[in-house]
This record gives structure tokens, C-alpha cells and sequence, in this order.
């Protein structure tokens, strides 16, 4: 832990309070989606949020959050300059797919993406964020190193499936993330079960249980668990998140639900961290 330690130089992030990395160690199973349908719960529940989408190589927030070819505006003095997020849907959002055209190949070595990833971070303004989500490259490489050691994430949640691949890679996902002293604030289970359209029959199609099982052997929370639903991944695909698309809807209530118990994770978690002042007596 202290070679860790050593190296680590954290840099806060003006206006943003908490940051949040929403991981998986595997790719497939749904993070960019619960990525920005949390960020768009947290702000129903009253939240400013904003979020970053740190896959430098495969960028798909742009898309979900159906801004197209918008580019950020670039404000302040030369040598200082930052980018403005773009707004969709209530929350502030900025991207690697916001500065290239979708046909451009990420071609780059790891300093490179690592090197995108902390211009994002700084050199955005963001405007007074209560959470920022960061939705992180599948995995436990340069990215997820870098930015635990260039800001001071508040901590992570963790994404899989109920499948016994998936949950060996979420547990790869969380052992990488203590050992860059991040704590883990729960996981959340994604595509737990399958309800037919047409007969209602209700399937655990990739097991059941498997999120619960790692919380528990963890010593974190199930925050909660989303169902295989068509809409969810067509409502990303049309640029409109299920929590925009339909905020009454049973599966926006679910994601709801969830950031309510993130919130009251987060603020647990910053009580603990608070550090007491020192308290001299004197005989005085």
C-alpha cells in the first residue's frame, strides 16, 4: 500500500464535490448505460451531476446522450483555456467522442489515452457538480491507475451481470480499486432477470444471486438490480436514456432508487473522512 501512496498526487477538481467511477472489469454488461441513467437519477432525485465518459478508445456517451456533432465551446486566456460541458437532459457532460468524428480509430499507446483522460478532468469547467460520474473503460488498466492516483475519487460502483464471468471480473474490478485505495460504495446488478413481453414469464437468464453474493463477500451493498429489458438498450441506441425517456416508468423508479442509496453511501462515507481537529488541554 505505500509504494501505492507514493505515487499518488491528487488534484481536486474545481466545483465538483464528489466523484464517482462507475467500473466493470468486463465489457458487456450494460455500464455505460447504468453509467448515464444513475447520472440522470441522481439529478431527478435534485442533484447537479455531471459525467465524463473516460473510454478514450471506444467513447459512447455522446451517442446516448444524443447531442450528435455538438463541440464544446472553448473559454479563457491562451495557456488556461478549458472546455464548457455540454448540457443534455439536466446534467453536464463532456467526452473524447465530443472532440473527434465517430469514423475516427483511437489509435493510440497507453500515455496517450491516459494523457486525453487528465485533459478531461482539468480542463473542464464544470459549474457547480454535486456528483461527477465517471463512466471508465471495461477493465483494471492505465486508466483506471491514473485517475486514482490524479483526483481524489470518492469512490467506485461496480457493474456485472449475475453470470460467474462476469462476477470474476467485477471482483477483479474491486480488488484493483482497493489497492488504489478507492472505496468500493456497492455494485449493481445488471440484466438479473428476463420478463417475456408476451406471456410475462420472468427468466434469470445469466443465474441469480451473483450481485448479492459479491456485495456481501466485499463487505459493500447491492445498490440494486435492472432487469433484461429491450428498452433500456433502445432507448440509449436513440439518444434518449430510459430515466429521460420515461421518468415514471418502472425501470427509471429502479435506477432512482439506486442513486438514492449511492447518495446515502456517499454522505456516510464523507462523515467517516472527516477529520477531527486536534484538541489541546491545558491546566489552565
Amino acid at each position: 500500500m505505500a509504494s501505492n501512496q507514493s505515487t499518488t498526487h491528487h488534484q481536486a477538481i474545481p466545483q465538483v464535490k464528489n466523484i464517482i467511477a462507475v467500473a466493470s472489469g468486463k465489457g458487456g454488461v450494460g455500464k455505460s448505460t447504468t453509467a448515464v441513467n444513475l447520472a440522470l437519477a441522481l439529478a431527478a432525485e435534485g442533484a447537479r451531476v455531471g459525467i465524463l465518459d473516460a473510454d478514450i478508445y471506444g467513447p459512447s456517451q455522446p451517442q446516448m446522450l444524443g447531442v450528435g456533432q455538438r463541440r464544446p465551446e472553448v473559454v479563457g486566456d491562451q495557456g488556461k483555456q478549458q472546455m464548457l460541458p455540454i448540457n443534455a437532459y439536466g446534467i453536464q457532460s463532456i467526452s473524447m467522442g465530443y472532440l473527434v468524428t465517430e469514423d475516427t480509430p483511437m489509435l493510440w499507446r497507453g500515455p496517450m489515452a491516459t494523457g486525453a483522460l487528465q485533459q478531461l478532468l482539468m480542463q473542464t469547467r464544470w459549474d457547480n457538480l454535486d456528483y461527477l460520474i465517471i463512466d471508465m473503460p471495461p477493465g483494471t488498466g492505465d486508466i483506471q491507475i491514473t485517475l486514482a492516483q490524479k483526483v481524489p475519487v470518492t469512490g467506485a460502483v461496480i457493474v456485472t451481470t449475475p453470470q460467474d464471468i462476469a462476477l470474476l471480473d467485477a471482483k477483479k474490478g474491486i480488488e484493483m480499486f482497493r489497492k488504489v485505495n478507492v472505496p468500493i460504495l456497492g455494485v449493481i446488478e445488471n440484466m438479473a432477470i428476463h420478463i417475456c413481453s408476451n406471456c410475462g414469464h420472468e427468466e434469470h437468464v445469466f443465474g441469480e444471486g451473483g450481485g448479492e453474493r459479491i456485495a456481501r463477500d466485499y463487505q459493500t451493498e447491492l445498490l440494486g438490480s435492472l432487469p433484461l429489458d429491450l428498452s433500456i438498450r433502445a432507448d440509449a441506441d436513440r439518444g434518449k436514456p430510459s430515466v429521460a425517456a420515461d421518468p415514471e416508468s418502472a425501470i427509471s423508479q429502479k435506477y432512482r432508487a439506486i442513486a438514492r442509496k449511492l447518495v446515502v453511501n456517499v454522505q456516510q462515507h464523507n462523515q467517516s473522512n472527516q477529520v477531527l481537529p486536534d484538541i489541546e488541554i491545558s491546566d489552565d
